[in-house]
């Protein structure tokens, strides 16, 4: 990410959005060295201070992207009706023969649209086929650097192939196309587990906050004795422990059926829950699975965008909060959710908690989508310093243009950052007390130029996943059969916390 700003810098003229307040307070804020030292009217600040105007503009802390995945910013665009599992077929075509230049690149067009849209922190869930690579995970972590961005990168890992994980999927296709997905299979979680250890023990961009985390990807993708691997490379190293849990109800009713329980009781059962623990999705838990995280103190990353987008479903967000539970806000990757805009899934967060019931009591508030975007995608991250504009967090500020017509008027300020703010309003970005967007403009990123080799690498691997894209389309009616019958079966939640009357 971009080096913290040297030296002392204050800002002064703006109003800083909180949740205490309807309206942005009229504030100062004294950073030292990136760090925000003090928060008040008329502060005074040392000789040669740095000055910055906000005259006019909302500052509000760098929203924080809980989950989403860089190797995907190179495909966006290319589907339209897809389930979650039709997404996990056209892997091979979108994301294949990459190259480590391409890996780079799309991570790059991912971070470039988060910062342009007011998001300083993601956590990415990266994958490469057949196994994670250490020049992989360096070109993802060039990337955030380049860009200016703070992130955690876990490789997204598994030893069970889509066409393994789902029971009778892979009998159901004609014998052609078994040979061809036979293609797809993953190496033994050892050797997995053996290159993951290999990019930890030789990371080297902490210094930067840009952290390393693991990724189980779907527990039905992955032995218990691999996922229990994965648990304990994270717990010698520190860090964290990311699975898309209960995202499809194919995942939620195959998942009952193979250990007899929910997923997230099966996983707690091994002993993967734990504070460094971040569950994606979320939508088939129920309220005892809540009851467990929260006792556990792990954290759910929200991704509404996807979960509409790919038909999965609604999660329960007033439901986890009440129970306790840390919840983050992501968009997912731009395969599946289409952009990387923090505005637009704040605001699909809070739209989704209010067209489940028409009983305003059991809605989220904006502040409390707020607070998810920021503070509670912090947690997930695992960033302390995060997510809040106030003495002793990291200078990650966003300053909002007053004049553009999304607060036009400005009657609230948290509310309109949820429900009518979408990025337009985003005049400056800041990390660490740095511009690394300033006046609508990138200051880290030639936009052009990513551009020009976007063009180029998207023509490139057109050519080269030809067949894959062919295979697809082949197995795409099979898969898309097949799998809602599994969903079609009756999968009951257990529901009793603060439900909202029938």
């Amino acid at each position: 990410m971009a080096k913290a700003a040297k030296g002392f810098t204050r800002i002064r003229g703006g109003l800083i959005a909180e949740t205490a307040a309807r309206r942005g307070t009229p504030a100062d804020i004294l950073i030292e060295d990136g760090i925000i030292r003090a928060v008040g009217p008329s502060l005074e600040a040392p000789e040669g201070t740095t000055e910055v105007d906000a005259t006019g503009m909302l500052l509000h802390p760098g929203l924080i992207n809980a989950h989403t995945h860089g190797h995907t910013g190179l495909g966006k665009g290319q589907l339209d009706k897809v389930t979650l599992e039709l997404l996990l077929a056209s892997a091979p075509w979108i994301g294949g023969s990459r190259t480590t230049e391409d890996k780079k690149l799309s991570t790059l067009i991912c971070a470039a649209e988060m910062i342009s849209k007011g998001c300083t922190a993601a956590y990415d869930l990266y994958y490469e086929f057949p196994l994670p690579t250490q020049d992989g995970f360096a070109a993802a972590a060039e990337a955030y650097a380049e860009a200016g961005m703070r992130a955690v990168i876990a490789p997204m890992v598994a030893d069970r192939s889509f066409y393994e994980a789902i029971p009778g999927l892979y009998d159901a296709l004609p014998d052609a196309l078994q040979t061809q997905v036979d293609k797809l299979k993953l190496l033994p979680w050892q050797q997995t587990l053996a290159a993951i250890e290999g990019i930890l023990k030789n990371w080297a961009w902490a210094g930067e906050d840009i952290l390393p985390a693991i990724a189980p990807t779907i527990p039905l993708h992955c032995a218990d004795a691999f996922m229990c691997g994965c648990a304990r490379l994270a717990k010698e190293h520190g860090i964290g422990l990311h699975s898309h849990v209960g995202e499809s109800k194919v995942q939620a009713v195959v998942g009952r059926k193979k250990y007899g329980k929910t997923l997230i009781a099966h996983m707690d059962g091994l002993g993967l829950l734990g504070p460094n623990f971040t569950a994606a999705h979320a939508v088939w838990l129920d309220d005892d699975d809540f009851r467990r995280m929260a006792d556990h103190g792990a954290s759910m990353a929200h991704n509404p965008g996807s979960n509409m987008r790919l038909g999965n479903g609604m999660f329960r967000l007033r439901q986890a909060l009440d129970a306790g539970c840390n919840v983050g806000i992501g968009t997912d990757g731009a395969t599946c959710a289409d952009n990387q805009n923090m505005y637009e899934a704040m605001r699909y967060a809070s739209m989704l908690s209010k067209v489940q019931t028409p009983d305003p009591r059991f809605w989220a508030t904006s502040d409390e989508v707020y607070r998810a975007a920021t503070l509670g995608s912090a947690k997930a991250l695992g960033f302390k310093d995060l997510g809040l504009l106030a003495p002793g967090y990291k200078a990650d500020i966003v300053f909002l243009d007053l004049g553009t017509i999304n607060w036009i008027p400005h009657h609230w300020s948290t509310n309109q950052i949820v429900h009518t703010e979408d990025g337009n309003g985003v005049r400056h970005v800041m990390t660490g007390g740095n511009f690394v967007f300033k006046d609508g403009k990138h200051t880290m990123i030639d936009l052009a130029k990513l551009a020009r080799e976007a063009e180029a690498a998207r023509a490139r691997l057109e050519a080269l996943n030809a067949e894959w894209r062919d295979l697809y389309w082949k197995l795409e009616p099979i898969i898309a059969s097949f799998c809602p019958a599994i969903a079609a079966q009756p999968y009951h939640l257990k529901r009793y916390l603060c439900d909202a009357p029938a």
